[in-house]
């Protein structure tokens, strides 16, 4: 990519009217801080902010697994989390296949969604980062990563257990500036890749749509205490290698002018992600308004309420590709609600996306011969429409029972019905032969999730 290229990216995202970003550093991880911090506050990135209210973001203020050396400078800070559910899908496919989502995978049947342990350092400026995961929800997203068949010496086993991993230095400049390279968890749409950090279980239509990792490097910087940018050069969208030669950009912006707002806009720019034609350019982008209108966490009724905001436009063109028809245009606003102390929430989310040609869309069965197949073939235009209702129970920082409904529906057969989508009986050894996954317009569920973190 020439610096021509480079540099309009980086200053598209600079002097975007909504700055940045979904997931800055997941605040499972400790912000690096400048050496002078315990004296100088003000160059404190975020300083006396209380962020755990924020979509996306991880609740927890303190952290058990801290070890400190003599002079109480943190050394490491471990990770541990559990994730399970049980998903009742009213449709009761009797595969146990939940189709069209990268957070629940199955359906009327206990799973573990992700098991992760992790360790983190920043002690003298040195940045290392080291987070395991196993279940279900790594295989849902990473077993469809084409890019490790291109070319030796690479395997979706090589990689597949890392949620997270990278290394880099912590400079003591403007606010901070930190350069990293290694395995992150995305920066492409507002909630997160761990559940627990979101509002809702299931993700919103745009973020599901939209990566969950990156392999590549990263510069983080601070020019003030409520302003982050960062840029990325990474292999592709979500992807552990490149499809082609190239490498694609990045660039996040991430603005919080008080704890109350917060403001993001990120932008991705292809390096051709589309195999053998490297013709194909990709463009992103997704912005935000997080903002909390009603804080009395002292109050035993309601004690918190805030509302997300988050839209989507993205699209492909080249190499015969045309963007009219291969573009992602979507929407999802959530409110939530809190009460008794912060311990009970309540979240109502609406989102909507117009995907046609299905560009970005999942797959809703491995059998191609299907209804989905064959209407975006005949030219019609996909449109979803999701409704979800969520109560979540928090007895202290490190627990949440999670209580969802959700409601989707699609102009065109999409959701796994009774029959479910795998074969005949609902094995995947069983021959297909002639038959037809069932595909329905609408589906329903209720999840329970229990989740665990320190």
């Amino acid at each position: 990519m020439k610096s021509k290229t480079i540099q309009a990216v980086f200053l598209l995202g600079l002097f975007a009217l909504s700055p940045m970003n979904a997931q800055e550093i997941k605040q499972d991880s400790i912000s690096v801080q400048p050496k002078d911090s315990l004296t100088t506050e003000s160059k404190i990135p975020f300083d006396g902010y209380d962020l755990t209210w924020i979509n996306g973001q991880n609740r927890q203020t303190d952290f058990p697994l801290t070890l400190k050396d003599k002079n109480g400078e943190t050394i490491l800070t471990g990770v541990t989390y559990v994730d399970a559910y049980y998903n009742y899908d009213f449709r009761r496919p009797k595969d146990n296949t939940h189709t069209i989502s990268a957070a629940i995978g199955r359906s009327n049947e206990f799973t573990i969604n992700m098991a992760s342990i992790g360790l983190e350092t920043n002690y003298k400026n040195v940045i290392g980062r080291l987070w395991l995961q196993f279940g279900q929800m790594g295989s849902i997203i990473q077993d469809l990563d084409g890019t490790v068949n291109h070319g030796k010496n690479t395997s979706i086993g090589n990689l597949k257990y890392i949620r997270e991993a990278a290394a880099g230095y912590h400079f003591d400049v403007m606010h901070g500036l930190n350069v990293e390279a290694g395995i992150f968890m995305s920066y492409i749409g507002l909630e997160s890749y761990v559940l627990s950090e979101n509002w809702n279980y299931q993700r919103s239509l745009v973020c599901d749509f939209t990566p969950f990792y990156f392999q590549g490097a990263r510069v983080q910087a601070y020019p003030s205490k409520k302003y982050k940018v960062e840029l990325w050069v990474l292999n592709g969208w979500q992807t552990y290698n490149s499809w082609n030669t190239g490498l694609g950009l990045g660039v996040s912006n991430y603005y919080r002018p008080n704890e109350n707002l917060q403001l993001v806009a990120n932008f991705y720019l292809n390096g051709k992600d589309t195999r053998n034609n490297p013709g194909v350019r990709r463009f992103h982008h997704d912005h935000s308004i997080v903002a909390r209108y009603y804080k009395n966490k002292e109050s035993k009724g309601l004690s918190q309420a805030g509302f997300s905001i988050n839209n989507h436009y993205g699209f492909q063109t080249g190499g015969g590709l045309k963007a009219k028809d291969n573009y992602m245009i979507g929407t999802s606003i959530a409110n939530r609600l809190w009460f008794y102390n912060n311990k009970i929430g309540l979240t109502l989310r609406a989102d909507a996306v117009s995907n046609p040609g299905a560009y970005l869309a999942f797959s809703p069965s491995p059998v191609t011969n299907n209804d989905f197949n064959d209407a975006i073939a005949n030219g019609e235009k996909l449109k979803m429409f999701q409704g979800t209702a969520t109560i979540d129970i928090m007895p202290n920082q490190f627990f949440t029972f999670r209580l969802e409904y959700g409601f989707r529906k699609s102009n065109i057969p999409y959701f796994a019905g009774r029959d479910g989508t795998t074969s005949p009986d609902g094995w995947i050894d069983t021959p297909v032969e002639s038959w037809r996954p069932d595909l329905k317009k609408s589906d329903s569920r209720i999840t329970l999730g229990v989740i665990f973190r320190l």
